[in-house]
């Protein structure tokens, strides 16, 4: 082994390994230690929200209005029906607010509501904003209400209009397929047009003395 060999392992072992070792080791610390962030992907302007930052109710809100206006999105957006919304849809406007409310009031709102908290966190909790009987907590969270009872009227009014129309389907297929009337018509239609074919036996086309016949000599 050369001594520049030697030196070269020398330096692996005692330069390189703790080093990467030391950093392996403080890249783990810190995402062990890191606070546990909170992601929303129906509403991905929130971006990434410390967990302690909001409080248990405002997260609970959050989360439903993210799971129905996922939704929300895919039963307005997806006009066509082929499993995604792009240039092909047609966009109204139901859906263009429901994306509006997820694109920025549920962002602007949940903004508000932190400066409040980090300017002063009891305060926004227990003290009432002015003009006003309810604190910056319990305002974001009438905010949040609103949108969430808004969510649950478009989806309770598409699952009304959806199964109308399967028991409008219902309702035709039954008449199609079970109506003893048509049925009968349709039977007597067959029995008259089975009952109007006659077809008689040739008459000796060949002639009793086997002499040949023309085409007008044969009788059906």
């Amino acid at each position: 082994m050369t001594q520049v060999t030697a030196m070269l392992i020398m330096f692996v072992l005692y330069g390189v390994l703790p080093a990467a070792g030391l950093y392996l080791g403080y890249r783990g610390i810190k995402k062990v230690t890191a606070p546990k962030m909170l992601e929303y992907r129906a509403m991905p302007q929130l971006g990434y929200i410390p967990e302690k930052s909001l409080p248990q109710e405002v997260k609970v809100a959050l989360a439903q209005i993210n799971e129905k206006g996922e939704k929300l999105r895919a039963i307005y957006g997806d006009t066509n029906n082929d499993g995604k919304i792009d240039d092909n849809d047609t966009v109204n406007e139901t859906y263009v607010m429901i994306q509006n409310l997820m694109d920025r009031h549920v962002p602007l709102a949940v903004a508000d509501y932190r400066r409040l908290h980090d300017l002063d966190g009891a305060l926004a909790e227990n003290t009432k904003i002015k003009h006003s009987n309810v604190t910056g907590k319990e305002a974001l969270l009438d905010v949040l209400r609103t949108i969430n009872t808004q969510f649950d009227d478009l989806l309770n009014a598409s699952y009304h209009q959806d199964g109308q129309k399967l028991l409008a389907t219902n309702r035709y297929l039954q008449q199609r397929f079970e109506n003893p009337a048509t049925n009968k018509n349709i039977q007597e239609v067959n029995n008259n047009v089975g009952g109007d074919i006659k077809i008689e036996a040739i008459e000796n086309p060949a002639g009793a003395t086997g002499e040949s016949v023309s085409a007008e000599d044969i009788k059906l």
